[in-house]
């Protein structure tokens, strides 16, 4: 796994070798190297290891997509930061049929990171809710929800979200008992 800045120099190389190019009077060849730069930027802010973990997790090849993340050696110095977001994302995701615990933290890593979509964010966010949720902290999940609800602009999530609110709607919460415990009322009432 190449460092990130190692992209942009072999940018640099090549913007530079275009120029060249220009100069001795070959401009198609300094066409396509300065169009072969470009591969290098759109490397650059799109990691090609997250690229590939995306295209295995629509094949539902979670194994496969693992082992892409997994050559992902150093994140902080291989990607930008919205990059090491989607990591998380994906190994949140990824966790989350296992283990709860270790899903919440990558989802919670990866929404203070940042994503750059907001359905991603919203997915991220409800899935974080469904994990509150079943930890019995239903303020927070109903908290997480509503700004899933509100970054899903385009209703992708909708049949989802609509399925978490009725949950919540259908779970029962033990009602607090105000007063003396039943105990103490019946062994009142048996004096009498």
């Amino acid at each position: 796994m190449f460092n990130k800045n190692i992209k942009l120099v072999i940018f640099a190389l090549i913007i530079g070798y275009a120029i060249y190019q220009f100069t001795e009077g070959y401009i198609g060849n300094g066409i396509m190297y300065i169009l072969l730069s470009t591969i290098f930027i759109f490397l650059y802010f799109k990691n090609e290891m997250i690229l590939l973990a995306f295209l295995k997790l629509r094949k539902q090849d979670f194994a496969g997509a693992k082992k892409w993340l997994d050559k992902i050696k150093n994140p902080e110095g291989a990607l930008v930061k919205k990059q090491q977001g989607y990591l998380n994302y994906l190994n949140g995701i990824m966790v989350s049929q296992t283990n709860m615990n270790e899903a919440e933290a990558y989802f919670k890593k990866a929404i203070s990171l940042g994503l750059s979509m907001d359905h991603d964010l919203a997915m991220a966010k409800l899935n974080l809710a469904g994990i509150a949720f079943s930890k019995r902290r239903k303020p927070e999940a109903q908290k997480l929800l509503a700004e899933a609800e509100k970054l899903d602009k385009r209703d992708m999530l909708a049949e989802q979200i609509k399925m978490m609110k009725q949950q919540m709607k259908k779970a029962v919460i033990p009602k607090q008992q105000y007063g003396q415990p039943t105990s103490a009322r019946q062994n009142r009432r048996s004096r009498r």
